[in-house]
């Protein structure tokens, strides 16, 4: 009998644990705990407004990996302003890796309008990758260098 109550209490406490928190939540991985999170985003953020492109290049990509929604429309101006395509494309991937919808819509527009063809293609590899797969598909244009993007309807 108490085998059978322990197995039952077991079995409830793994099953609440495998369920989300809410329905419409997006389950996010803490890598960090709540304060020093909190710490780590505001210095991330101070330092995607450094002068310093290889500052500038590895906040944007820590700010992808913790997910921080705070960093939507910073990394947004990044990725519209910015005059280098290596940052460009690190934004859109963390813009990605957020799954923000306003941050969604302006790397899909970066696919569309980007003057860089090589952020063009790398924004529309992270938005299959991250977003939704098969969003857009590649195909080699013949007699050109490179490939032709193409968003799937």
């Amino acid at each position: 009998m108490r085998k059978d109550i322990r197995f039952f209490f077991v079995a409830v406490l793994g099953f609440m644990l495998v369920l989300p928190a809410g329905a419409g939540d997006k389950p996010k991985k803490m890598l960090l705990p709540p304060d020093k999170y909190r710490a780590a985003v505001e210095n991330l953020l101070v330092g995607l407004q450094s002068d310093n492109q290889g500052l500038q290049r590895s906040c944007a990509f820590m700010l992808g990996v913790l997910e921080a929604d705070e960093a939507v429309i910073p990394l947004m101006r990044l990725l519209r302003q910015c005059d280098e395509s290596c940052i460009r494309c690190v934004a859109a991937m963390s813009l990605c890796r957020i799954g923000d919808a306003r941050g969604v819509y302006a790397v899909k527009q970066a696919v569309r309008f980007d003057d860089c063809p090589g952020v063009k293609l790398r924004a529309a590899w992270y938005y299959n990758q991250f977003v939704k797969e098969g969003t857009f598909v590649f195909k080699e244009v013949p007699g050109q260098e490179g490939v032709d993007i193409v968003e799937v309807k």
